[in-house]
């Protein structure tokens, strides 16, 4: 789903929220997301994980929720932040656990978060009865998280101070390029995988296998006795390269936003039509009045 809800968490504008929504799903689509076989929908869109989200509230407790490090990171310490943020590992819960989910691809950094998934799905089956299955993660075996390229020691992301450190997936090649060759690195001149010692020159390994389909060790031994330079350009022509037709597709889909609109549509009533089931069931494991 594309999370607009979760958007809501942090201030936004609201007259540009409907666009930023079909812009994403143009993305996924783009990326190679076919509706005929996935279900792609907005996730407000189905009320069934807000409704799903509270039940799933009065399971979880203000000390883990507290404990989640993105919120730490995100509210830096301040009292001034939105419950919606704090409260954004649950209704993640409930986006999963509403359609029986057994297993959910995920970023080595939403492992926190998926834990949590899970506890709320045993705690509740413990209290209520067995109702809720639990998932387990698909973590990727490579890029499982990309780092910043100006501050290798954390995670790349749109929410960061320097936008020099990421990459988007419409920025235009020479951005890509210039970007990726101004990438931080280590001190030494040698290059080996090995994130502890040198997470510059490991991430940029990492990116290099991710979008070229290969393990780490290979293009590892494709730079043996070489410069930083060399793999910084080489890293910089694959991403572009790896870009180029997704770029091309979303180009093609945000002429025709009314071919977007008609995918989100569909997937909304394919995911409403099992995530109404599912807390349907839910209602009637915690005792809810049901409606005449």
């Amino acid at each position: 789903c594309v999370v607009d809800l979760h958007a809501m968490t942090v201030a936004y504008d609201p007259t540009d929220l409907p666009e930023r929504t079909r812009r994403t799903a143009a993305l996924l689509l783009a990326a190679g997301l076919d509706p005929a076989r996935c279900t792609l929908f907005a996730q407000s869109h189905v009320p069934a994980h807000t409704e799903l989200t509270w039940i799933l509230n009065c399971v979880a407790t203000f000390g883990e929720l507290r404990r989640m490090t993105q919120f730490k990171e995100k509210s830096g310490g301040q009292e001034s932040v939105s419950v919606g943020l704090f409260d954004y590992p649950v209704l993640m819960a409930a986006d999963i656990l509403a359609y029986d989910t057994d297993r959910v691809p995920v970023g080595d950094d939403q492992r926190q978060h998926l834990e949590l998934a899970r506890d709320l799905a045993l705690r509740f089956n413990h209290r209520f009865g067995p109702t809720l299955v639990v998932p387990e993660a698909a973590i990727p075996p490579v890029a499982a998280r990309i780092m910043d390229l100006q501050n290798p020691t954390a995670k790349m992301s749109t929410s960061s101070e320097s936008p020099q450190g990421t990459i988007g997936l419409l920025d235009p090649p020479s951005a890509v390029t210039k970007r990726i060759k101004s990438a931080v690195t280590d001190s030494g001149s040698s290059i080996a995988y090995d994130p502890d010692t040198q997470p510059g020159v490991s991430n940029l390994l990492q990116i290099l296998a991710a979008t070229t389909g290969r393990a780490i060790p290979d293009v590892e031994a494709d730079f043996a006795g070489g410069g930083y330079g060399r793999l910084k350009t080489t890293v910089a022509d694959a991403v572009v390269e790896f870009l180029a037709p997704l770029q091309a597709r979303y180009e093609a889909l945000t002429d025709d936003p009314a071919h977007v609109d008609a995918a989100l549509a569909t997937g909304a009533e394919k995911a409403d039509a099992i995530a109404t089931k599912v807390v349907q069931r839910v209602r009637d494991t915690v005792g809810l009045l049901p409606r005449a």
